[in-house]
C-alpha cells in the first residue's frame, strides 16, 4: 500500500503547530471562543489541504501565510476584556452581615471554607483624578444603600505587559503557572485606585490586632489581590488585615514647585505616602466595626512598601496610627538609602525635566494630559522625598533624634535578595572585580579581599551578595541599629528556605510570613508547611502585643545588638550575621555616626 508521507509530514506539523497557539491562546488569557475557533480553523484548514493539495513552495508559503493571518484575527477577536478581580474565586460566594462605616453601608463575602470575611475595594478617599492628580487625599465621598465589597478596585496606574508576559513570568520566576479557564481577564488598571481591602475571622469579634500591609513594587507597579501577602493566614490566627491601593510612580511621587505652592501644606513628591496615610486614617476611623483595636495597628511592607514603613516610622503626620512595625528587604532608614529615595532637590530637577520631555510648562497642562501619556514615567518618579511635611528631614537623622512612631519592631530580608536583579547578569572572574569598583570606589579593594574567588561560580556568588548586601541587608542593619539606640525592642530576621517555587529570592518569604501556602501546590513540601505556620505563628504574636515569641516556638531574642538574628531556612534559629565585616566597611564609606 503507498503511504502518502507528505500529507502524514503535514498533520503531524498542522498539530504540531496548534498546539502551540493553543499554548498561546492560554498564556495570553484569551477567552474561550478563541480556543474553539483555532480548532475549527485547524480542521478546516487540514480539509482544504487534503482535498486542495497546492504544488510548489510559493503555494503552500501563501496558505501558511492565510492560516496564520486567521489566527491572529482569532487572537484579536478573543482577546482578555478587562475585568474586576474578585474578592473569592469560588462560584456562589455567601455575602456577610452589613457593616456600618462612616460613608456608609457594607457587606463582603466569606472565604470558601466560611472561616474569614473579606471585604475588597472600600474607597478611603476621593478619586485623585482631574484636579486632583498630585493633590494631597481626600475624604472619600459617603455612598447610598449597600455597597457590595465583593471586588477589588483597579491597582494603580501603571505600565502593564501583555497577558503572555505576566504568564511568562509565572513560569520562569515562579515555576508556578496553572492551566485554567478562570483567569481569561486582564485586571485593571486606573487613577483611580484609592481603596482598600479588609479580611476578618468570620463572626462576631472585637479588640483584634489590625495588620496594615504596604504592598512592593519599587513605587512603580505591585496590586492589593496578590495571594502571597492576602490577609486569610493571618486571619485565621485572629488577626485582621488591611491592604491598599496608593499612588505610584509619577502619579504618586512627581515633585513640582507650583504643586508645593498650591498645597496649603507646601507639599510635593510623597502623594504615595500620604495615600497610605489616609488610609491608616481611615482604619483608626473604622476598623472597630470590623472588630478590630484602632490603638493595636501594626504597619508592615514588603520591598517598597518595607521602604514606605520606613518612612513613616518617622513621619510626625503618621503619629498614633500605628503602634509597631514589620518590614520585608527594604528600609530607607540608612545615611543613603540605595533606592526608592531622593532629596526634593532632586525630585524638583527630575520634575522639571519631565516637564520639558513633555512640552508643557505648567501643571495645569500636565494635568490635561491622559494618564496612559505620563505612566511610563514611573523609572524617573518613584522615590521617596523630604518635602518637609510628611518627612521634615531623612528617616536616618530622625531616628538620630529619637523621633519614631513604632514602639516595637519586626524586619529582615532574604538569603537571595539579589537573584532577580541579576537573573541576566554575566558575572565572572575577569568582570566581578571591576562591578565592585563601580559601586564601591576607593573601598572596593576591601571589599574584594573578604570575598576570595577562584571560579567564575565563585565570582557571581560574591557579586551577589555584595549586591544583597548594598541594597537589602545593610539598609536592614542600619535600621536594626537604630531601632537598639532608640530603645525599640527589635527583632530581625533571614529567610533562607529553598523551595520548588521562588526560594529565599526577593518576596520569597511573603507567602510563608502570610501564612498563604496553597493547600494543593507541589512546590512546597511539608517542611515549607511546618515554616509557614511558625512563620506566621511569630507574626500574630508580634501583631498582638509586640512580641513574637508564643507558645511552641523557638525562642526569638531581641537584635539590639545588631550582631545576631533569626534564620528562617532549614536551620531555625538564631545566627551570627554573616556580612559584619562588609557593614562595617559600608558604615565608613557612607559616614555613618
Amino acid at each position: 500500500m503507498h503511504k502518502d508521507y507528505s500529507s502524514i509530514g503535514f498533520s503531524v506539523f498542522l498539530v504540531f503547530i496548534s498546539l502551540i497557539l493553543t499554548a498561546v491562546l492560554e498564556l495570553n488569557r484569551n477567552t474561550v471562543p478563541g480556543f474553539v475557533l483555532l480548532i475549527l480553523l485547524a480542521v478546516l484548514f487540514g480539509r482544504i489541504r487534503a482535498r486542495y493539495p497546492f504544488r510548489g513552495f510559493l503555494k503552500k508559503l501563501l496558505s501558511w501565510i492565510c492560516f496564520f493571518l486567521l489566527y491572529a484575527g482569532i487572537l484579536f477577536l478573543t482577546w482578555p476584556p478587562v475585568k474586576s478581580v474578585p474578592a473569592v474565586s469560588y462560584p456562589n460566594p455567601e455575602y456577610t452581615d452589613i457593616i456600618s462605616v462612616e460613608q456608609g453601608e457594607l457587606r463582603g463575602v466569606l472565604s470558601e471554607d466560611g472561616s474569614v470575611e473579606i471585604y475588597a475595594g472600600i474607597p478611603y478617599a476621593k478619586p485623585p483624578v482631574n484636579d486632583l492628580r498630585w493633590k494631597e487625599p481626600q475624604d472619600p465621598e459617603p455612598w447610598d444603600g449597600v455597597l457590595d465589597a465583593v471586588t477589588f478596585a483597579p491597582m494603580s496606574m501603571q505600565v502593564t505587559n501583555l497577558p503572555i508576559y505576566s504568564s511568562l513570568a509565572q513560569i520562569i520566576g515562579y515555576h508556578d503557572y496553572q492551566i485554567s479557564l478562570q483567569d481569561n481577564y486582564r485586571e485593571p488598571v486606573s487613577e483611580d485606585s484609592l481603596y482598600l481591602n479588609i479580611w476578618k475571622p468570620a463572626g462576631d469579634v472585637s479588640d483584634l490586632p489590625v495588620v496594615v500591609y504596604i504592598h512592593g513594587g519599587s513605587l512603580q507597579t505591585g496590586q492589593p489581590w496578590y495571594a502571597d501577602y492576602a490577609g486569610t493566614g493571618l486571619a485565621k490566627q485572629d488577626v485582621i488585615v488591611v491592604n491598599m491601593g496608593y499612588r505610584l510612580g509619577v502619579f504618586g511621587f512627581y515633585a513640582d514647585e507650583d504643586l508645593a505652592e498650591e498645597s496649603e501644606h507646601h507639599t510635593t513628591g510623597n502623594y504615595g505616602l500620604l495615600d497610605q496615610i489616609k488610609a491608616l486614617e481611615w482604619v483608626r476611623d473604622n476598623i472597630a466595626s470590623f472588630g478590630g483595636d484602632p490603638d493595636n495597628v501594626t504597619l508592615a511592607g514588603e520591598s517598597a512598601g518595607s521602604a514606605c514603613v520606613s518612612a513613616l516610622c518617622t513621619s510626625l503626620l503618621a503619629e498614633g496610627l500605628f503602634v509597631r512595625a514589620v518590614g520585608e528587604s527594604s528600609s530607607v532608614a540608612s545615611v543613603s538609602p540605595p533606592h526608592s529615595f531622593r532629596l526634593l532637590d532632586e525630585a524638583l530637577k527630575s520634575g522639571n525635566e519631565l516637564k520639558q520631555r513633555h512640552n508643557v510648562t505648567s501643571v495645569q497642562e500636565l494635568r490635561a494630559l491622559p494618564a496612559e501619556e505620563l505612566v511610563s514615567e514611573a523609572a524617573s518618579q518613584h522615590h521617596i522625598t523630604v518635602d518637609g511635611y510628611v518627612l521634615t528631614e531623612t528617616p536616618y537623622e530622625s531616628y538620630q533624634k529619637g523621633i519614631h512612631n513604632e514602639q516595637q519592631l519586626l524586619h529582615g530580608y532574604n538569603s537571595e535578595e539579589s537573584a532577580p536583579f541579576l537573573l541576566f547578569d554575566k558575572t565572572n572572574l575577569k568582570n566581578w572585580q571591576e562591578k565592585v569598583q563601580t559601586w564601591l570606589g576607593e573601598y572596593a579593594d576591601e571589599v574584594i579581599s573578604l570575598y576570595p574567588c577562584e571560579t567564575d561560580e565563585d565570582a557571581a556568588e560574591a557579586w551577589a551578595d555584595i549586591y544583597g548586601s548594598l541594597f537589602f541587608g545593610y539598609p536592614h542593619y542600619c535600621w536594626n541599629r537604630m531601632a537598639g539606640e532608640n530603645d525599640i525592642p527589635v527583632y530581625e530576621y533571614l529567610f533562607s528556605k529553598t523551595n520548588g517555587r521562588l526560594g529565599p529570592w526577593h518576596s520569597g518569604e511573603e507567602v510563608y510570613l502570610y501564612g498563604n501556602i496553597p493547600e494543593n501546590s507541589d512546590l512546597y513540601t511539608t517542611d515549607d508547611r511546618q515554616l509557614s505556620k511558625m512563620m506566621s505563628g511569630y507574626f500574630a504574636s508580634f501583631a498582638k502585643d509586640g512580641d513574637p515569641n508564643g507558645p511552641g516556638l523557638p525562642e526569638w531574642r531581641e537584635t539590639s545588638g545588631s550582631r545576631e538574628l533569626m534564620e528562617f531556612g532549614d536551620h531555625i534559629g538564631m545566627i551570627e550575621e554573616k556580612h559584619l565585616a562588609l557593614y562595617e566597611i559600608l558604615d565608613r564609606m557612607y559616614g555613618w555616626k
